[in-house]
């Protein structure tokens, strides 16, 4: 039983990391029909495995998304928050830049630049994954997301904790909220209380 849940979290795992892409996808998307649109490009069997490949990615990261935090049955926890930090501007403005600069290079009439950029995200997936960087992920934050730095303390314990938190808005100090903890990279605040 226990190698089903390592299956399931690794699965939940990969379908978070495939979230961090999903603007990268629709701008690769919005890209390949300018180009078809504007004759650049042919609808031939490329650009069908371009469009699934992408369609496929942005259902996944969606799906992967509402899985790691609305349909999360992962440890959840009431905190009272003592300090926070909202670091949002460390993390993303860099990764988003990456992408969207990888999006207008791409050259979608060519078989070689569909292989590379498959392997690049796998090769960015293995770093993803093995370093847990779950927190670096641009679509929480354009869905309104901010990322935060802070120390809390558990209910009914006064041991201060220092944590990285993703919160829907603005986080209030001295107040309690619930946390869905996935691990030490990647938690959600739920709620107030």
């Amino acid at each position: 039983m226990n190698w089903k849940i390592s299956i399931y979290h690794f699965i939940k795992d990969v379908m978070l990391y495939i979230s961090a892409f999903v603007p990268m996808y629709f701008l690769i998307l919005i890209k390949l029909f300018i180009e078809l649109s504007s004759n650049n490009l042919k609808f031939n069997a490329l650009f069908i495995i371009y469009l699934a490949s992408l369609l496929l990615f942005i259902v996944l990261g969606i799906l992967g998304l509402i899985i790691n935090t609305i349909f999360s049955n992962d440890i959840t926890k009431q905190i009272l928050i003592l300090n926070k930090k909202n670091i949002t501007d460390k993390h993303f403005l860099g990764y988003f830049s990456l992408f969207v600069l990888f999006a207008l290079q791409l050259n979608l009439s060519l078989v070689s630049s569909y292989i590379l950029f498959l392997f690049i995200l796998f090769f960015i997936g293995i770093v993803y994954l093995n370093n847990s960087l779950f927190y670096i992920n641009p679509l929480l934050n354009i869905l309104g997301y901010n990322f935060y730095d802070i120390i809390y303390c558990e209910e009914n314990n006064d041991k201060k904790i220092e944590a990285k938190f993703f919160y829907k808005g603005e986080l209030k100090e001295n107040c309690y909220y619930q946390v869905i903890f996935k691990n030490q990279h990647f938690s959600f605040i739920k709620k107030n209380n």
